[in-house]
């Protein structure tokens, strides 16, 4: 395992490489490597283990019985995954978890992660905390993708992600983690329907755009129309 990786992560931030090395045994850590669009965990599977995205890149989808898929969340390097349905591991997931690239993972064993050890190591409450703290943020994210995706509009929706982007990127030349497919299921829109409103607001001019780069003109969030410094 490459613990400097690791210790760089949200979830062991604050720990020292021996601690985290220490911690990992202790949690029976186990490293996995994936190739691209490998389900590491089905809808309706029960888990015990969370994930810690490692290497890659992963999307939570959710699809229906008639095969229609919403990425509810997309994971990065340093991000956990699965960790509320780990810690109910009666309930069974709502959702796949997918990859989107050639992805390495480590799984902790939830059980050992919530339930300090008999020596009660310092850095094992630290641990929980930045769980904690992790699964807050989290919350946040689905919180603020329900306000993309209440719009009536694809024109709203698409001026509140790419807004926010803009404002949590700091500027105005942005790439975004999506494909313009994964881009539709995320606002929960057609796709073609969403390529049409892109050219028409590229025309407009308020944005330019390649793949998932994105130059917009005019950003606008909460009434105010943002002028960032690339």
């Amino acid at each position: 395992m490459d613990y400097k990786i690791i210790i760089e992560t949200e979830l062991f931030a604050g720990a020292s490489q021996e601690e985290t090395k220490a911690m990992l045994k202790c949690l029976s850590a186990e490293e996995r490597s994936y190739p691209k669009d490998h389900t590491i965990y089905h809808m309706g599977q029960t888990v015990h283990r969370l994930g810690l995205l490692i290497e890659g890149g992963v999307n939570i989808v959710r699809t229906d019985v008639w095969g229609n898929e919403n990425i509810i969340g997309h994971i990065l390097p340093g991000d956990v995954f699965a960790e509320t349905y780990a810690c109910n591991p009666e309930e069974p997931m709502m959702a796949d978890v997918v990859t989107t690239m050639e992805s390495k993972v480590m799984f902790l064993d939830m059980g050992k992660v919530i339930r300090t050890c008999n020596s009660t190591c310092g850095y094992h409450e630290r641990l929980i905390r930045n769980l904690l703290i992790t699964m807050s943020v989290k919350n946040l994210n689905l919180s603020r993708k329900i306000n993309h995706i209440t719009p009536k509009t694809i024109r709203e929706r698409l001026l509140s992600y790419l807004s926010w982007e803009a404002v949590r990127q700091g500027k105005m030349h942005i790439d975004i983690p999506f494909s313009r497919q994964q881009l539709a299921d995320y606002l929960a829109v057609d796709r073609s329907a969403l390529s049409s409103e892109l050219s028409k607001m590229q025309k407009e001019g308020l944005l330019s755009y390649k793949k998932n780069h994105f130059i917009l003109k005019e950003a606008k969030t909460d009434g105010i129309y943002l002028n960032l410094e690339n």
